[in-house]
């Protein structure tokens, strides 16, 4: 990609950079309210059958991704004009979903500007290997790995340790302010959840809100997995590495049922998000609509997004995930290849 297409493209989506206060605000009423009402509704249904309750927990938690997107937007500062009305709508959306919005803002911004870059992998991104770094692992490391890389681990046991322990300590060298967001966001967390457990019942809180939490933070991990784990994915060390390749080949377009589109905030359209962070959820789409170029770009559905399940690993080499069996076989192919020819075994020698 030359860098005159690299300069179109973002110029491109600039042009929708700007955000609208009445996109927002009514943004605010079709998310926030429903998920409340969805919240009591479900509390209620406690006494005619739970199998309603958890029914109507499913369409709580859409509501509770959506939520989501909009504090993931005031971290970006692109849901309102205003920083002041950014940081204060996404302290309030970060108690109801469980993120200090100071810490996240600081991780998720590095990780916008280092995705895809082999060299500044550890902050705000999922743990990744490449082949020959598993391959020169220690057992204990590569055990840890294959827990933390098994979906059970990832998309259940992931969100609860994400949500409930790591979000509530503060990262280290955060500042000042930050620290004392993440207090402040803590005590909110527990003064709600006790106001309700007064309110409803302990029990009728946890039945309630348990199911909630597990399907957005399961779906929520799931997105974001996701929107960086497909086949032929981009990833390159640092000196070869471009912000906009990262951003149009390393981020996909998650072209989902427009039903799931929406209770996602468009962030299948993670391409232009990634191009531009500036862009608000609601014209994501439009700026996608917009560019031929942006339109043909990495796409997985629904279907074929289910494949990246058996990725584990980025084959520098043939710059695709594989899995494990995969690696192995990539492994002794090498070996074969240094067995066979004296000069390669001379050189594996003394390498």
């Amino acid at each position: 990609m030359t860098k005159q297409k690299q300069n179109m493209l973002r110029k491109q989506v600039a042009a929708f950079e700007k955000a609208e206060t009445r996109n927002s605000i009514f943004q605010l009423i079709n998310t926030i309210a429903p998920f409340f009402l969805l919240w009591y509704l479900a509390y209620e249904s406690l006494q005619i059958s739970y199998f309603l309750t958890l029914g109507i927990a499913v369409i709580a938690g859409g509501f509770l991704i959506r939520m989501f997107i909009i504090f993931h937007d005031c971290c970006h500062g692109s849901f309102f004009k205003s920083k002041r009305a950014n940081k204060i709508l996404g302290m309030v959306t970060g108690v109801l979903t469980l993120f200090p919005f100071e810490q996240w803002k600081h991780d998720h911004s590095v990780h916008h500007a280092t995705s895809s870059n082999l060299d500044k992998r550890g902050t705000g991104d999922i743990w990744l290997l490449t082949v020959d770094e598993y391959r020169e692992a220690g057992f204990w490391k590569k055990v840890a790995y294959r827990l933390y890389r098994n979906p059970f681990v990832m998309f259940v046991l992931g969100p609860i340790y994400v949500f409930l322990f790591e979000n509530r300590f503060n990262r280290k060298g955060a500042r000042k302010k930050e620290k004392w967001n993440t207090y402040l966001t803590n005590i909110l967390i527990a003064a709600a959840a006790a106001a309700l457990c007064l309110l409803v019942g302990w029990k009728a809180f946890l039945l309630v809100q348990l199911p909630i939490f597990m399907i957005s933070g399961t779906a929520g991990v799931w997105l974001f997995y996701v929107q960086h784990t497909f086949e032929d994915s981009y990833f390159e060390e640092n000196e070869n590495w471009e912000y906009v390749k990262a951003a149009v080949e390393g981020s996909s377009y998650y072209q989902l049922p427009k039903l799931l589109q929406w209770l996602t905030g468009n962030i299948g359209y993670h391409h232009i998000h990634h191009l531009s962070p500036r862009v608000p959820n609601y014209k994501l789409e439009q700026a996608h609509e917009n560019s031929e170029e942006l339109q043909n770009v990495p796409t997985i559905t629904l279907a074929t997004s289910l494949k990246s399940l058996k990725f584990r690993l980025w084959d520098e080499d043939g710059k695709k995930f594989v899995g494990y069996k995969a690696a192995k076989r990539q492994v002794q192919s090498k070996n074969v290849k240094v067995v066979a020819n004296p000069v390669l075994r001379k050189e594996n020698k003394y390498s």
